[in-house]
């Protein structure tokens, strides 16, 4: 392993005291392609650009690993995709859309997946698909620290991370979690309801952390008071416990569940107590799940377009495969789609309790 690539794959002082080729491109305002074609000699760079590479190059003292070089001299037609954090339904069927829509974009995807996030299992994740010539990698990872610590491992290809929040220096695709469960809350209201309680997804997920600030948000524009959330961990045991307390809420008339299965945990929870879903309480929840349409009573709820999702990252991915693209961002529709209302029979205009 040379200099180079032990910095890439550690995240102590090793990795911040070696330049990289993107630390050129930032540098020079260029794309890693570029940088690519400068080092390797090859044509097709305009002399203006080469010598202000050349001159990045020099201020960094970067020098390039062999490995690089090979990476850079060709196209190996493969991605690599690193599935990180708790195996839930959104991140999962994020990762099938990207690898649907590569696979039939020529790509061969070739996955890493890991249950705890962690810095030296990442890094050793990005070296694994840099070594088998990935030529991009994606992360889908639910927890903002996974994207963290990714950018400070400065892969040496495109990184697309499928992400809800914004991480400097990360390109990141994503549907709009905020404005989908805007919609959501603003569902309930229009149905009557004012005492609208939320079960908020786990504290790292930045998926929970949009929706979450979206219930506030919205309930404060009516001139409602948002009560603290309870806070689950996306399993319908942790909606089920939630909905044993709220079961002796007597004020609330709706509840926005944070996702699909701690609804269903939550429906559970009132029908054992004897507390009818619509005609009591409504309930909406967030991802429709293939077997939302069977809860009993069957679930209002957000669908995300998955499909579209991994289309739009693997165009992301290929746009910075493209030269001067890495330099460009990401186009607005790739972060801003919203989730649709699917309403169904768990909720109806308030009746009180």
């Amino acid at each position: 392993m040379t200099g180079t690539d032990a910095a890439n794959s550690a995240g102590g002082e090793a990795s911040a005291a070696l330049p990289t080729m993107f630390d050129v491109a930032r540098l020079a305002g260029v794309s890693h392609m570029t940088v690519s074609r400068v080092v390797n000699d090859r044509p097709g760079v305009a002399e203006a650009t080469r010598a202000r590479v050349e001159a990045a190059i020099a201020q960094l003292r970067y020098h390039p690993s062999s490995s690089a070089r090979i990476m850079a001299g060709s196209r190996s037609g493969a991605l690599g995709l690193i599935l990180a954090g708790r195996p839930d339904f959104g991140p999962s069927s994020a990762a099938l859309g990207f690898t649907e829509a590569a696979l039939e974009a020529g790509y061969t995807v070739s996955q890493v997946s890991m249950r705890e996030v962690g810095e030296t299992t990442l890094a050793d994740a990005v070296r694994r698909l840099e070594q088998q010539r990935a030529e991009a990698i994606v992360l889908i990872s639910g927890e903002r620290a996974g994207v963290e610590m990714l950018r400070h491992l400065r892969p040496r290809v495109p990184v697309v991370a499928v992400a809800s929040a914004d991480e400097p220096g990360v390109h990141r695709v994503s549907l709009d979690q905020y404005a989908g469960a805007v919609l959501a809350v603003e569902h309930l209201v229009a149905l009557g309801h004012r005492e609208i309680r939320h079960i908020a997804g786990p504290d790292d997920s930045m998926d929970a952390a949009e929706r979450r600030r979206a219930w506030a948000d919205t309930l404060r524009a009516h001139g409602l008071e948002p009560r603290d959330p309870l806070v689950g961990d996306w399993t319908s045991a942790s909606g089920a416990a939630a909905g044993r307390v709220l079961a002796r809420d007597a004020a609330a008339t709706a509840v926005f569940a944070g996702n699909d299965q701690m609804a269903l945990g939550l429906l559970h929870a009132y029908r054992s107590a004897g507390v009818r879903v619509p005609e009591d309480v409504s309930v909406v929840g967030f991802d429709d799940v293939p077997e939302a349409a069977y809860f009993t009573p069957p679930l209002t709820t957000m669908r995300q377009d998955f499909d579209t999702l991994g289309r739009d990252v693997l165009a992301t991915v290929l746009d910075g495969l493209r030269d001067e693209s890495t330099s460009r961002s990401v186009p607005a529709e790739r972060t801003r789609r919203v989730p649709v209302l699917v309403e169904r029979d768990s909720t109806a205009v308030s009746a009180g309790r």
